[in-house]
């Protein structure tokens, strides 16, 4: 029996229109989750030559595992790619994930954080936010939400703290890898 759930991931843009989905991931089941994911009640997800669907209805396959991590109530999520370097950590500034069924969404705020294996950290897609804060008259509300979120994913990775671990990432898909007939 498979103890990893489907699901899919959609991504918005603050009018509502769709931005990308990730049509194939798998969820690690609580009770498979490391003690400090699960006192966050993080959303841990895997995923492996993926379908992606953007929003002009262009599909690809990503070529690189990755392990994605929704923390309820955070504006940001982290997605970990397993690449032959080392685990990249690409962060999203979004609103917090809504799950309803096998679905998770969120509003993509534009403003990316990258970690590269070596440890460099940069701050990408500001200029989009800007474009997008004007054309979508985010309110002072939502700037303030993002800019927290920026700040939060910003200490977590100084700190490194989870879901910075290399080796929590590493060990989720692995044992996915192992259990799931699909890994």
């Amino acid at each position: 029996m498979n103890p990893f759930s489907p699901y899919q991931i959609k991504s918005f843009k603050h009018d509502g229109h769709l931005h990308r989905m990730w049509l194939k991931n798998w969820r690690i089941p609580d009770p498979m989750l490391a003690p400090e994911h699960q006192a966050e009640s993080m959303i841990v997800l895997i995923n492996s030559q993926t379908p992606i669907r953007e929003r002009d209805g262009k599909e690809w396959t990503s070529k690189i595992p990755s392990v994605t991590f929704f923390i309820p109530g955070q504006w940001f999520n982290v997605v970990s790619l397993l690449e032959d370097q080392g685990v990249r950590y690409y962060c999203n500034i979004a609103s917090p994930p809504y799950v309803n069924g096998g679905v998770i969404t969120y509003i993509d705020y534009d403003l990316d954080v990258i970690r590269t294996p070596d440890g460099y950290t940069q701050i990408v897609d500001q200029e989009e936010y800007e474009l997008h804060k004007q054309n979508y008259h985010y309110s002072d509300v939502v700037e303030r939400k993002v800019k927290r979120g920026l700040e939060s994913v910003l200490g977590r990775l100084k700190r490194e703290e989870s879901p910075f671990r290399d080796e929590q990432v590493l060990a989720y898909y692995e044992r996915w890898k192992n259990e799931a007939p699909e890994g």
